[in-house]
């Protein structure tokens, strides 16, 4: 196993709404599933990367406890994080030092799910 993580998805309640937050905060094209109301986040599985997705339905409830997912935040989650209140979220922690592992940041998306970034610089 290279990876334990190999797939999230981050329930919304309005499809549209979540897609456009995603697609400023991470700067990224958003593919949609033309059979449901699902879209994929930006991933290279070539390069060893995992993906994910975002999801709409009666099996999708936002949530801001339980497990929380980590986007990569790039070189400097300070970029992403920048975008996450224009966009429409809330920063619930700001770019915070974990030592040597890098940086992570928190905030709320439009659906009301916590989610987190993580950068080494």
């Amino acid at each position: 196993m290279v990876n334990t993580l190999n797939w999230f998805e981050i329930p919304a309640t309005d499809f549209e709404r979540a897609k456009t937050f995603y697609a400023k905060v991470l700067n990224a094209q958003i593919h949609d599933d033309p059979n449901r109301q699902y879209a994929y986040l930006p991933s290279d599985p070539q390069k060893g990367g995992f993906g994910g997705a975002i999801g709409s339905g009666e099996n999708f409830v936002p949530a801001m406890t339980g497990t929380t997912v980590y986007l990569d935040g790039g070189k400097d989650l300070s970029v992403p994080l920048g975008r996450v209140e224009s966009a429409g979220g809330k920063i619930i922690l700001p770019k915070t030092s974990i030592g040597e592992n890098g940086f992570i940041a928190l905030f709320i998306d439009t659906e009301g799910n916590k989610v987190g970034f993580h950068s080494m610089g």
